[in-house]
């Protein structure tokens, strides 16, 4: 996948005009949180689990060693194989392996954010391996030559017109805009793909030390396709995936649909344990867990570390005023929205995404809805405390930081400076209040008129309100 992420103000722009987009944008605006907020108010021990969610992810983390070594060893036990990779290359490269071991020509593929990361669908076809994306949205995706734009609903920024166009020149049937015949058509293209496959691929919601398990949660039917039928099933998930047992699950189950979809459950979900055995009816040959690293295990010990509780349930972007404005795809890379703009810098270096963790309003919502508690805007002044020691910040925001410094450090002038201010833009806005042009700061004007201030500083106001108070 191509990094975009330098250009993100450029992409911004683009999508900001995009009309299509705009539209489709305006369904996750009312659809995801009010479905949060429903199912959230079904379940009054809400808060509680994600309090008992995130302690569970602390600890988790802080013995990631010990549940990982007992997840592997009870993966052998079971008969199945656990490849660990370091990086996205050493990913590819051992998934490849396995592909070429079993002479795979096509592989079929469940709903992956690290296959994605790893960019393994350009790996295996440019080595002759087929990847067939058997989740709808990635499908629809995959036909159209694109990357996803969200972590759980992939097509998102596409509306009805766009799908029905793209499976219009490929499926080669006539036009529809009724949902059922799109899906039927999907379901018969891909009936064929799902016998055919040599090797099954899906991705890991969750890894259970106790039992050995993966767990894959969707609301179609592909996943359990993709990893019952193939004779060889290959299991690509993070390493920060491990629970410690099934019943410890339960609990990140409970909190995952209802943040994601506002869903109870979600309608499949699937535990996969070691190869098949005698006497099952179904089920793969070859069961292998491809463990990617990639930058995470660098996290522990540090800042970031509350990153890793993450559970991708993408609850942050859905209330992202900012995501909510421009989409995924102008973020430049894999993972978009707060989340995103936390994990790509620790991915592909700050240098490359120094614009994400600037693109927030700080409104604090992402960190109100998590469902493990993780404080993305302290997260996100990480990275923007990184970018400015690495002066990565343009200089004219670096001098209006040092000219802000010199002020604060000195409250006499301070006052003096922001009440001249104060009282130059309310003339500035004359009598209809409101300023349409700022000098250093057209980026905010450009798009919007700013209110003049009511012509008092804040401490000028708290003081004639404290004087108040005592004469009453």
């Amino acid at each position: 996948m191509q990094i975009t992420s330098p250009d993100f103000k450029a992409n911004a722009r683009i999508a900001l005009q995009d009309v299509g987009l705009q539209k489709a944008l305006g369904n996750v605006k009312t659809g995801f949180p009010h479905k949060r907020a429903a199912a959230m108010a079904r379940l009054p021990e809400f808060d509680q689990l994600r309090d008992d969610a995130r302690d569970l992810k602390n600890h988790i983390i802080e013995h990631l060693d010990i549940y990982l070594e007992t997840f592997e060893a009870k993966v052998i036990e079971n008969g199945g194989h656990v490849h660990w990779c370091r990086t996205a290359e050493e990913a590819r490269e051992t998934i490849l392996k396995i592909c070429k071991d079993k002479d795979a020509k096509t592989v079929t593929k469940g709903k992956s954010m690290v296959t994605e990361e790893i960019n393994l669908n350009d790996y295996l076809q440019a080595n002759g391996v087929t990847p067939v994306e058997t989740d709808l949205g990635e499908y629809i995706l995959q036909l159209r030559g694109e990357h996803p734009s969200h972590i759980i609903a992939p097509a998102i920024h596409l509306n009805l017109e766009d799908v029905s166009e793209t499976f219009h020149q490929h499926h080669h049937k006539p036009k529809s805009m009724d949902p059922a015949v799109l899906m039927q058509e999907a379901r018969e293209e891909l009936r064929t793909k799902f016998v055919a496959a040599d090797v099954g691929i899906t991705g890991a919601n969750f890894l259970i030390a106790e039992t050995g398990s993966s767990i894959i949660v969707t609301n179609e039917g592909n996943g359990d396709l993709t990893q019952t039928l193939p004779k060889t099933h290959i299991v690509v998930t993070s390493i920060e995936k491990v629970v410690p047992t099934l019943e410890d699950m339960t609990l990140f189950l409970r909190l995952l649909a209802r943040s994601a979809t506002g869903q109870e459950f979600t309608v499949y979900n699937t535990l996969s344990t070691g190869p098949r055995r005698p006497g099952d009816q179904d089920g793969p040959e070859e069961f292998h867990v491809v463990l990617v690293d990639n930058g995470r295990s660098d996290m522990v010990g540090t800042e970031l570390q509350e990153m890793l509780r993450c559970i991708r349930c993408a609850a942050c972007m859905n209330h992202c005023p900012v995501y909510g404005a421009i989409g995924g795809h102008s973020y430049g890379w894999v993972y978009p929205g707060p989340m995103g703009s936390v994990l790509t810098p620790q991915m592909i270096g700050i240098e490359n995404a120094a614009l994400l963790p600037n693109a927030s309003t700080f409104c604090g919502k992402c960190e109100s809805v998590c469902p493990v508690r993780i404080p993305l805007p302290k997260l996100m002044r990480h990275w923007r405390k990184n970018e400015f020691e690495k002066h990565l910040t343009p200089r004219t925001a670096r001098w209006g930081l040092g000219i802000w410094g010199y002020l604060a450090k000195r409250p006499a002038l301070y006052r003096t400076v922001t009440s001249l201010s104060s009282r130059a833009l309310r003339l500035m806005a004359g009598k209809k209040g409101r300023i349409s042009k700022l000098p250093l700061a057209g980026g905010w004007t450009d798009g919007r008129e700013m209110p003049a201030p009511s012509g008092k500083t804040f401490m000028q106001q708290w003081q004639e309100k404290q004087k108040a108070g005592k004469s009453s």
